[in-house]
């Protein structure tokens, strides 16, 4: 591919990733609108809308060819299976804790979520860490400690956010689809679990969809919860469309914009407080992730340049003609 191209198809996946990372950012300022629908309420209409959503997206590209091969790997759909589950406990929490007033601790969580997976990764694993990223588990570990002391308790929405989503990206590993096909799989597991509670909600009189209650809200209620599939599947497409266009590198620098984001909104449009112990911690977590960009950024430059090695080495190497055969 020419290089002028290539740079075209890296501007357009950056702003492919800003777009993903930028609408994750952006959802503390969406699930509250979906008042006064219940945290349980939302989730099970955002796990209905996803699959809708998701399935009009395979119609239009006509992208169904993953479907058989799938079915027939038990385990693959197991782990699936397990993966729905966890990103439901995440999404869960999640929208309960925006809605709760909690959204700086939501964007703890997906700060300290690098920290996280790099400790999976030593458990489940068994990968060896580079003294760096020892230093960053520490000063993490050390994070959530003053946190803990700053709250008054342990930060446990921010942990199970983190936890969750390393447990999700850990299964997602192994399993091995794309963003969308994933959320298909994963939204169909949790579909009829989903949409048995909604009737439930329905038949007990909890339930906020299809309902205008005068004062409080009306029909645009409705087609906002028809919409958080739609704001689900979306950045899907965007962060997929990024990660094959630019550099994992900086898609691992792009994932922060999504806690910068919620933490600006908790602490400027809802004036969540923040007192000098949660700084404290704050801090902490953010040197942390400062020595892990750090020596993330400097094996990607020695990679490159032991890739430029062998590259400057391979044309001397063939030049030098072919090796005698001795007889």
């Amino acid at each position: 591919m020419p290089e002028t191209t290539q740079q075209e198809a890296a501007g357009r996946g950056l702003w492919y990733g800003f777009a993903a990372y930028g609408i994750w950012g952006l959802f503390p300022l969406f699930w509250p609108l979906l008042e006064p629908a219940a945290a349980d309420d939302i989730l099970a209409n955002r796990m209905v809308w996803s699959l809708v959503a998701v399935v009009l997206l395979l119609v239009v590209q006509r992208h169904w060819g993953w479907i058989r091969p799938l079915l027939r790997q038990p385990r693959r759909l197991a782990m699936l299976g397990a993966a729905a589950t966890v990103i439901s406990v995440n999404w869960g929490v999640y929208i309960w804790a925006v809605n709760a007033g909690h959204v700086v601790e939501t964007s703890l969580g997906y700060f300290i979520n690098p920290l996280v997976t790099i400790a999976f990764g030593v458990l489940v694993l068994k990968e060896r860490l580079r003294a760096a990223q020892w230093v960053a588990v520490g000063i993490g570990a050390l994070a959530v400690a003053v946190l803990t002391v700053g709250y008054g308790r342990l930060p446990w929405i921010a942990l199970t956010l983190a936890l969750s989503f390393a447990t999700y990206g850990l299964l997602k590993k192994t399993v091995g689809l794309s963003g969308l096909e994933s959320l298909a799989a994963e939204s169909a597991f949790m579909f009829p679990f989903a949409l048995g509670y909604l009737v439930y909600l329905q038949v007990s009189g909890r339930g906020t969809f299809g309902h205008a209650v005068s004062g409080e809200y009306g029909w645009g209620h409705s087609g906002l919860l028809m919409l958080s599939g739609v704001i689900t599947a979306v950045p899907l497409l965007f962060f997929g469309a990024a990660a094959v266009r630019v550099p994992l590198s900086m898609l691992g620098l792009l994932q922060y914009l999504a806690p910068v984001f919620q933490f600006l909104i908790g602490i400027a449009v809802f004036h969540e407080s923040m007192p000098p112990a949660r700084w404290a911690g704050f801090a902490l977590v953010w040197a942390a992730l400062a020595v892990l960009t750090w020596d993330a950024l400097r094996r990607v430059r020695a990679d490159r340049a032991a890739v430029r090695a062998r590259t400057a080495a391979a044309p001397a190497d063939a030049t030098a003609g072919p090796v005698p055969v001795r007889r």
